[in-house]
């Protein structure tokens, strides 16, 4: 790693509103930090990187994804959500291997890095044992992604994950729930390019004792909390934040992840309990949880951060994300305006910017993730957390909006530099890590699982072996 670097010339969009959008400007990086964001910057000695016509923003950060399905990537593309639970989650979750969750994790992270995506939450409800735990830690560490470890619970039944009795960090050692190690062994400093969160399953879901258990853990480590809430039309889902509530558990820094059938009264208490949104919108459309309700989490001042969710069924970038949320919202606001025989210049209000969109990519995801102090805009003092997208390729030139370039041209295959903390791992559009021996492991993982589900859905073509 280079001591100092300098991102030269580039069209530079800070998402800090103090310093706005610079074109041909400079970002220079000091060790692991951003020292300094302009024109003309004086960097003798310094490496320099020639981003001339290129856009260049802060790393992309995925706010909720369960790395470990990246082994089972596209094997359910015409699920919808009760599917989802009764295959991925009881048929393939029950087998995985501590070495299933390292290759997906691991595999999972590259693909982030590749896609420019420098921070992930990894929503690791794949705790079958111990083992699985550091396995999938250990996959993270390896990418050198910056990451939230969203600890979680086990998958050895779709009854037990739906109704079952066990805690969060269910394989209970002589200290209590697992999760304690975990944080004393890897975590033990929230400083580390590796944070911990818990996930859990919350109301709803689980009996109120274990409810209890779970968030009075995450207060005992420090922990902040990410739970799926109102993601189904069904009742079960739903209710969720009042039951919080009820239950004095309306914790701050709570990530409520799809929430796309709040009520307004769970709004508000997300909103005065200082909570916060992940939405994964090309799966939230897809898979028929509901609408990613962005307007309205506006609305009530809620910071929003995007998620890929799940490999199983839809793309894992932040590209999808951000086209995906900006189609459906916008026109599920143009519907609401047809119906309501609105015409002239008020013909759609409510619309959502590209801006706000590209925000939610970068610096509302950092703060759903509790990393906004580091990460998430080009702020001098923050980790150099940086990608570097193409300018001049055939899909985004001639830039005329570079926001516009980047939520409604770019894509994966113009993420030219990524790097983490001052670490180039993509330059020159390669990822800097080998990855023969990863793409094995993920391929004989995938081969793995595929011998235990049963009966193959219709359309692969994979042949499975034990």
């Amino acid at each position: 790693m280079t001591d100092r670097m300098l991102i030269k010339g580039g069209i530079v969009l800070t998402q800090d509103p103090a310093l706005g959008e610079m074109a041909g400007a400079d970002v220079l990086i000091e060790g692991d930090k951003i020292a300094a964001v302009g024109h003309n910057l004086s960097a003798d000695g310094a490496r320099t990187i020639d981003a001339a016509g290129d856009i260049v923003i802060p790393g992309f950060i995925d706010t909720h994804r369960h790395t470990w399905e990246t082994s089972i990537r596209t094997c359910a593309p015409d699920f919808a959500l009760i599917t989802y639970f009764g295959s991925i989650l009881d048929k393939f979750a029950p087998h995985y291997r501590p070495d299933d969750v390292y290759a997906g994790n691991l595999w999972g992270s590259l693909e982030c890095i590749n896609a420019g995506i420098t921070t992930l939450v990894d929503w690791s409800h794949i705790i079958n044992t111990p083992d699985h735990a550091d396995a999938g830690i250990r996959g993270l560490q390896e990418s050198k992604i910056r990451s939230v470890y969203a600890y979680g619970f086990g998958n050895t039944s779709l009854v037990d994950w739906w109704f079952g009795p066990d805690y969060t960090g269910s394989v209970l050692t002589s200290n209590g729930p697992d999760a304690r190690r975990i944080r004393k062994e890897y975590f033990n400093s929230d400083d580390g390019r590796i944070t911990m969160a818990l996930a859990t399953r919350g109301p709803n879901f689980c009996k109120p004792e274990v409810v209890r258990h779970d968030w009075e853990l995450a207060k005992e480590l420090g922990l902040n909390i990410t739970v799926h809430v109102a993601m189904d039309r069904f009742g079960y889902t739903k209710m969720q934040i009042t039951g919080l509530r009820d239950m004095d558990l309306l914790y701050p820094n709570t990530t409520y992840v799809h929430a796309s059938h709040f009520t307004d009264e769970e709004w508000a208490l997300a909103r005065d309990s200082g909570g916060n949104v992940s939405f994964a919108p090309q799966i939230e459309v897809q898979m028929g949880h509901g609408w990613a309700p962005a307007v309205t989490a506006m609305s009530y001042h809620l910071p929003i951060g995007l998620s890929s969710d799940v490999a199983t069924t839809a793309p894992s970038d932040q590209f999808t994300q951000m086209r995906s949320i900006f189609g459906s919202e916008r026109g599920r606001k143009h519907q609401e305006a047809w119906e309501a025989d609105l015409d002239g210049l008020e013909a759609s209000p409510g619309l959502i910017t590209a801006r706000q969109v590209l925000g939610w990519a970068t610096i509302g995801g950092a703060q759903v993730a509790g990393i906004a102090d580091r990460t998430g805009s080009l702020t001098p003092g923050k980790q150099a957390d940086i990608v570097v997208i193409d300018g001049s390729a055939v899909n985004v030139a001639p830039i005329i909006d570079p926001v516009g370039a980047v939520v409604c041209a770019a894509d994966v295959s113009n993420v030219k530099t990524v790097m983490v903390a001052g670490e180039i791992l993509k330059e020159e559009f390669r990822l800097k890590a080998s990855l023969d021996a990863p793409r094995r492991a993920v391929e004989g993982s995938r081969d793995y699982l595929l011998s235990k589900f049963g009966d193959p859905e219709p359309g692969w073509i994979v042949k499975a072996t034990a």
